[in-house]
């Protein structure tokens, strides 16, 4: 059985990583080098993987409060197409 569900987009940092050689980063993803993948605890308990950004790397923290935005993921170049996703970032202040 599946069953549709909708996200807060919001959580917290669960674990992190930083690709900071092109060497490491995989087919696609060289142009963003360096950059954080996270794994982000979101609010309804999942966990999910994805670029981190908007941030210094050395501000990452366990427990980081982030939250789900769009950004560019990867682009073909081959084929003219920029390829946008989510990715997330610390939570920003509203005013």
């Amino acid at each position: 059985m599946v069953e549709v569900t909708r996200f807060s987009g919001r959580g917290q940092v669960y674990s992190w990583t930083r690709i900071a050689e092109r060497d490491h980063a995989p087919e696609g993803f060289t142009d963003f080098v360096p950059y954080i993948n996270v794994w982000v605890k979101l609010e309804e308990g999942p966990i999910v993987t994805a670029r981190l950004t908007d941030v210094d790397y050395r501000d990452i923290h366990f427990g980081m409060e982030v939250e789900c935005v769009t950004r560019l993921i990867k682009k073909d170049a081959d084929r003219g197409l920029m390829i946008y996703g989510y990715a997330f970032r610390p939570v920003m202040e509203r005013g």
